[in-house]
Formats: C-alpha cells, sequence, structure tokens
C-alpha cells in the first residue's frame, strides 16, 4: 500500500535547508503528519518501534536524533512502501544526523542553546530586539569578549575565546551566500555601556559597516524615548523558508531558553516588534545617530 492521498509532500523539498536542527524539526513534522494521516496513535507508534509515546513526541518536534531503523519501521506502519519515498525519508535522516559546524563547541555551550544556533542557521529571517546589549550578530571582537567574560566570569581564558570564536563564526551567516534578512533593534544606552572609547568608536564603525549591507537593517531606539513596548527583554523572532517550520521566537535566560511556535504567541511577538520598529529611529536616521556619535568620541 502506498502513501495515503492525505500524506505530506515528500521531504525532497529540504535541500535548502542546511542546519540539522532545522531538518529534524522538519522530518519530525512529516511523521506526524503520515501518523495522523492513518490515524495512529503516538502510543501505537512508540510500541512499534519498541519506545514510548513520549519518544514519538520527541521526534514529532525534532528534539531528538533519528535513528534509520525506527523511521522504517514508522514508515511501514504508516503504509509507506513504495521505495523511492522510503529513500527520500532515509536521507533526511542521514542529513539530519549530521552534526552541525557548531557540535565543536558542544562543551561549552548548553544544549538548549544549541537548538537555536541549528535554528539561526536555516532562518531566512531574524528580527531581533536587545533592550541592554549590542545584538550578538553585530559585536565586533573586543564586544563579544566584554560580554562573554562578564556572562561567565569563572570560566577559563581558553573557554572565554572558544566562546568568542563561536560568535565570531556565527556571524559569518550573514555574508554567506543565500544569507537571511536581520533586523536588529536595539538601545543606544547599549552603545554607552561600552568602557572604553575605542571599543566604543570600533563598535559603532563596525554596525556602519554592516549596515551597508543589503541584507542588514538596524534600528536605534534613542536614549531620549520614552516608554516601550519592549520593557519585558530581549527576543529573537526567526523565520525559516520551509512550511513545515513555523517561525519561532526564541527568549533567552540565564540558564535556559523557551521557544515559542503558537500562532497566538508568534504574533503577540511580530506585534510588538512592529511597534518598536516604529518607534525607533529609521535604519537612515539610524546612521546619522551613530555618525553623530563617532564625532563626540
Amino acid at each position: 500500500m502506498g502513501t495515503p492521498s492525505s500524506s505530506p509532500d515528500p521531504p525532497g523539498d529540504t535541500r535548502r535547508l542546511k542546519s540539522p536542527t532545522a531538518l529534524r524539526v522538519v522530518l519530525g513534522t512529516q511523521l506526524r503528519r503520515l501518523r495522523e494521516a492513518r490515524g495512529v496513535t503516538v502510543a501505537a507508534a512508540g510500541q512499534a518501534i519498541q519506545g514510548s509515546g513520549a519518544k514519538i513526541s520527541r521526534m514529532e518536534l525534532g528534539r531528538v536524533g533519528f535513528r534509520e531503523r525506527d523511521v522504517m519501521q514508522l514508515l511501514s506502519l504508516y503504509g509507506v512502501s513504495a521505495h523511492q519515498e522510503r529513500e527520500a525519508f532515509l536521507t533526511l535522516v542521514r542529513r539530519a544526523n549530521v552534526p552541525g559546524w557548531w557540535q565543536q563547541y558542544s562543551d561549552i555551550i548548553p544544549s538548549w542553546f544549541e537548538a537555536y544556533l541549528g535554528l539561526e542557521q536555516a532562518s531566512s529571517i531574524i528580527r531581533t530586539y536587545q533592550p541592554q546589549l549590542v545584538p550578538g550578530l553585530l559585536q565586533t571582537q573586543k564586544v563579544a569578549r566584554a560580554v562573554i567574560e562578564l556572562g561567565y566570569p569563572h570560566q577559563s581564558a581558553d573557554d572565554i575565546e572558544r566562546k568568542v570564536a563561536l560568535r565570531m563564526t556565527r556571524q559569518e551567516i550573514l555574508t554567506q551566500p543565500d544569507a537571511p534578512l536581520l533586523w536588529a533593534v536595539f538601545e543606544e544606552a547599549s552603545l554607552w555601556r561600552l568602557n572604553k572609547d575605542s571599543t566604543m568608536r570600533e563598535q559603532i564603525q563596525h554596525l556602519i559597516a554592516m549596515a551597508e549591507l543589503p541584507n542588514v537593517s538596524i534600528q536605534i531606539i534613542p536614549i531620549y524615548s520614552g516608554a516601550r513596548v519592549g520593557v519585558g527583554g530581549p527576543f529573537t523572532i526567526l523565520r525559516f523558508p520551509h512550511a513545515d517550520l513555523p517561525d519561532i521566537v526564541y527568549l533567552e535566560q540565564l540558564t535556559s531558553a523557551v521557544y515559542l511556535d503558537k500562532h497566538e504567541d508568534v504574533e503577540l511577538y511580530v506585534m510588538v516588534m512592529n511597534r518598536l520598529c516604529t518607534e525607533a529611529a529609521t535604519p537612515t536616521q539610524t546612521i546619522t545617530l551613530l555618525n553623530n556619535t563617532l564625532k563626540k568620541l
């Protein structure tokens, strides 16, 4: 018996996705749709792979790796017998299990941040609001080091340097082919929190240079602005080029992170982001503000 007519499209349209994290989410979504189309419960699916319903739920959310044997057993349970379709799923499994470049830093970064790195790499649009600091994707090496040292005061100098290297490597996404659009809004006060004039000058010059990229838009909220809708804290909204990846809101905390993908939650943060953009200086005004600040240093 072949795939039911209500099944999702074959996973062959994932070639643009290079992040294993995103590929796991897509694969999990495809498997969930197949299961639901067949009317199979998560408990029954778990029994089919000698696991549990909880394991199936984690697989369908893309939060764990996939074993080829498990996926083949699930496809058989869901009625997918065509060789070409099964091979397409197997190919996706293998791609999803390939470690991302950030795996070399897995000993110094928490698992909840590894997930974000994978999603960031797969994104087509990154919208971020930062009330306290220059966004990480726009920080100079000196600023990144100062921020990391502040957040991890007890780590070794070697681990600090590796974290800096990780952040610098993350930034390469903005200049690669098919680079995502970065739309960053942050407070002018974050510039004045830099301790040294030379560090501040270098950071401002870097921001001006980054703003010249066609895929980077920067908006600064001047110090004299009044109360804003974003006072609740920093957040990032990620959008992806694949239909099976919903928009995700990322909220980072000191020891964990929250990922929101429910439509109503995402829409609330999109509304907040839009209002912040209207209250901030426009991208052109922001460059003027940055140049004027340079003159004062």
